[in-house]
């Protein structure tokens, strides 16, 4: 019975799955004119899914908790516009733009390059991925760390930790000192040219979460301006959207790893999206998060993972799979530890 309502949820995400893969194998089909040439495309585009569900999993887990404080017009918004934007936002038009910046060209030059010149386009993408990660990593680490330095967090997972990180919540900005160290830390390495992209993109990265995270706590106040916007409105889709777009950087950069082919790459993480997606919505209404107490804290030790795992790009090739996995298992303990307080607690009633 709980087998056939999960599948309910994933019924969308299957069928455009199978879509997706015999879209992947025509393109494979019609770029190389050979079967095993369409087969090798179907067999990336599956490995392209499965990397992004692996690396957004956690994603889902935190734009769950976000939706729980949300309106109900703000969480449909979020899973209809939200998705649109996810899937061809980031997953399309961001390696477009970031071509587009890098090589200075205008956007159906690059879609021309991608198109006729995938390696070229790789390359591209390739030396852009120093800032790219550095971006993301410096936002995904204050997301991280936001979490787990506030007075206000009641329940901890692994407590020495987590208690000894809420007391320095104290002490005002302490996660921003802890992000600009790692920056400048990492950036001492790199040698000068990638040192001043690299401290210019984390330098972008800290200052869209410090941007985002006012404004949408301005939005979604109750004060003058939550009269113009509803409480759990705007501000916190905004946050989720930019949330989901540190997420993907990951996603795309690593995804040129396994293929050139822009649309590949599409097909691929578009597919891992809508699994997201529909995760997430089974989260929110089933109400996962209530009963798997620690299942939060899992996700947020994942991202700070995640975080850690950018900014070691920056020095090391690290692989995707690697980086997933991780995340993969911490989210699979904090699980483990849920049901067993859970048992626990029915032992005691």
């Amino acid at each position: 019975m709980k087998l056939a309502a999960t599948l309910m949820y994933l019924r969308w995400p299957i069928i455009l799955t199978a879509f997706g893969l015999l879209l992947a194998f025509w393109l494979g089909l019609n770029t190389t004119s050979t079967f095993s040439g369409g087969m090798s495309f179907l067999m990336i585009g599956a490995l392209l899914a499965v990397l992004e569900i692996s690396l957004s999993f956690d994603n889902a887990i935190v734009n769950a908790n976000k939706l729980n404080g949300m309106t109900p017009k703000w969480q449909r918004r979020f899973l209809t516009w939200g998705i649109l934007i996810a899937v061809f936002g980031m997953r399309i038009i961001f390696p477009l733009v970031v071509v587009v910046v890098a090589a200075k060209i205008g956007p159906v030059a690059a879609i021309i390059l991608a198109a006729s010149e995938p390696q070229e386009y790789a390359r591209i993408m390739d030396e852009a991925h120093l800032s790219v990660a550095a971006f993301g990593g410096t936002f995904l680490m204050m997301v991280s760390l936001s979490y787990f330095i506030d007075k206000n967090k009641d329940i901890d997972w692994l407590h020495p930790v987590e208690s000894c990180l809420r007391s320095l919540s104290s002490i005002r900005g302490f996660e921003i000192a802890i992000v600009v160290f790692t920056v400048l830390v990492f950036s001492w390495f790199l040698p000068s040219p990638d040192s001043l992209d690299f401290l210019t993109a984390s330098v972008c990265g800290l200052l869209t979460f410090l941007a985002v995270d006012y404004l949408g706590k301005l939005l979604d106040s109750e004060g003058e301006v939550g009269n113009l916007v509803a409480r759990g409105g705007l501000g916190a889709f905004l946050y989720l959207e930019v949330l989901d777009a540190s997420f993907s950087f990951d996603g795309v950069i690593g995804a040129f790893a396994l293929t050139q082919n822009l649309f590949l790459i599409a097909i691929g993480l578009g597919i891992g999206a809508f699994y997201v997606r529909s995760l997430t919505i089974m989260l929110v209404e089933r109400r996962t998060l209530t009963h798997f107490r620690y299942l939060e804290h899992g996700a947020f030790y994942s991202i700070l993972a995640l975080s850690c795992s950018m900014f070691a790009q920056s020095l090391w090739h690290v692989p995707e799979l690697f980086t997933g996995l991780i995340g993969a298992v911490l989210i699979g303990l904090s699980l483990v530890s849920s049901i067993r307080f859970n048992s626990k607690l029915k032992k005691v009633t």
